[in-house]
């Protein structure tokens, strides 16, 4: 007869059920100390290596170190690798390869013990993380409010000196927000190298990895893993100094609003990367472009490149953290301050233009040099006229049909607006969207792109032989073609 708490097995094998009491015990120390040595107290007692491989951050925790390749190839085809086991075990998959000389149940045992104390700190980590998302989320707003000293003594002192900053938008953000949590796995701890700050703000997901001077990728890795998954869209932004926090932020955003499902992840400084800024003579483009920007300080500057990027008011207030009639109250001073319309479409991609000039080797050569009388509303010829910016200008746009070149001319006037553009091309806007797709198709670019649409509405103005008129548009009759 079996004494209490003892199966028949172990009464009649002490020695197994010892030694099964002594596996548990070692466990569950190795578990109240961490994760790590969790793994690493399962990989001495089955006498092989021992993984926790993770779908996103893949090996959390890797015994040797040397095994975390194999752990995280073996949970993603079980099937090659037969002699491992594996348990579902707090998110992610307890990989075990046991030695031959160790039973198969006490392997068994070992993992099942294992998976187990790994629910049971993944289920306490969870009670404390909401707790501690919202001290992110705090931390955060701070920085973004201007408080980088006071959050910079509290994480690490003077060796966090750099932010990147990343903003994620899709309709899955509270499941990725958890993902990357537990990819990342976040700490505050003081004097580290790096620290990783995640918080929800207004509805998206914000991470701003705080790091000495370089990044090493890491993170982004990670988010370009999540925003897969999850179908996120993303900008980053950075790395810029940690004082400069508040900008990171708002390029993030701006860099957002030209991913797409092929390219869900965009770097601020990738935004409209320009093949047309390196054709142009560098000297006179500099003056003109230090001549235009004079009345401006770098605070104007990047609210209007953030507009410009954005395409749109509410869009570049959404990334400033202002209001939408503040946005257009300073876009309307600025408007003052340079004398001349920036509602207009070729000012704002002239505009566009000189934020992205290099800075002149003069600084006074614009009152001097041909760049005294500069404005916004006409580029100097020495810029645009050369052969170099023309072959550009065809290469881009040569070849439409004259119907699809008037059409885009007439939308980028209307700042990509496609029921005014349809209204004054009188076809519906149904054709005008046909036709924009073909465009886009044509030209092999996103048109979403609001620094895209820039460059393309100076290509159509370099090769212009004639007016782009909608009074031109050939007419087939009929219900959707109009005659006028």
């Amino acid at each position: 007869m079996s004494t209490t708490g003892t199966t028949g097995h172990e009464a009649a094998c002490p020695g197994g059920a010892r030694q099964a009491r002594e596996t548990t015990d070692r466990l569950l120390r190795a578990a109240t100390r961490s994760g790590a040595h969790l793994i690493a107290e399962a990989a001495l007692l089955v006498q092989g290596w021992a993984v926790l491989a993770d779908p996103i951050a893949g090996a959390v925790y890797s015994t040797p170190a040397a095994a975390a390749a194999d752990g995280v190839h073996a949970a993603a085809d079980p099937h090659e690798h037969p002699y491992c086991l594996q348990r579902p075990a707090a998110g992610a998959v307890l990989v075990l390869a046991p030695g031959p000389t160790v039973p198969p149940e006490r392997a068994a045992r070992v993992a099942t013990t294992t998976a187990a104390l790994l629910d049971v700190r993944g289920q306490r980590a969870a009670e404390l993380r909401g707790e501690q998302m919202r001290l992110h989320t705090t931390l955060v707003r701070l920085l973004l409010a201007g408080h980088t000293t006071a959050v910079a003594d509290t994480l690490g002192g003077n060796r966090l000196t750099h932010a990147t900053v990343y903003r994620l938008t899709g309709a899955d953000v509270p499941t990725a927000h958890q993902v990357l949590w537990r990819a990342v796995r976040p700490s505050l701890a003081p004097h580290a190298d790096a620290c990783t700050l995640l918080g929800r703000l207004d509805g998206e997901l914000v991470v701003a990895e705080l790091h000495r001077g370089d990044d090493d990728g890491r993170v982004l890795r990670l988010v370009s893993r999540v925003s897969e998954r999850h179908q996120l869209l993303a900008g980053m932004g950075g790395p810029l100094p940690l004082a400069e926090m508040p900008t990171a932020h708002s390029d993030a955003a701006a860099a957002r609003h030209s991913a797409t499902a092929d390219r869900r992840i965009v770097p601020a400084d990738a935004v409209g990367t320009s093949r047309l800024t390196p054709l142009l003579p560098a000297a006179p483009y500099a003056r003109w472009a230090g001549a235009v920007l004079r009345p401006l300080t770098a605070a104007h500057q990047h609210l209007l490149l953030v507009w410009l990027r954005t395409g749109s008011k509410p869009r570049a207030a959404a990334a400033l953290g202002l209001s939408a009639g503040t946005v257009r109250a300073r876009i309307r001073e600025l408007s003052r301050l340079l004398r001349t319309d920036l509602e207009d479409a070729t000012v704002q991609a002239h505009l566009l233009l000189a934020l992205r000039a290099p800075a002149s080797a003069d600084p006074d050569e614009g009152e001097h040099g041909d760049g005294g009388g500069a404005r916004l509303e006409a580029l100097p010829a020495s810029v645009l006229d050369t052969e170099a910016v023309r072959a550009w200008a065809h290469g881009l746009v040569g070849g439409l049909e004259p119907h699809l070149r008037i059409a885009l001319a007439c939308w980028l006037d209307h700042h990509a607006r496609t029921a005014p553009a349809a209204a004054e091309l009188h076809v519906h806007r149904t054709t005008l969207s046909n036709w924009l797709a073909q465009c886009a198709e044509h030209l092999a670019q996103n048109l979403g792109d609001a620094t895209v649409r820039a460059e393309v509405h100076l290509a159509l103005r370099a090769t212009r032989t004639g007016p782009d008129d909608p009074a031109a548009l050939p007419r087939r009759g009929g219900r959707t073609y109009r005659r006028l």
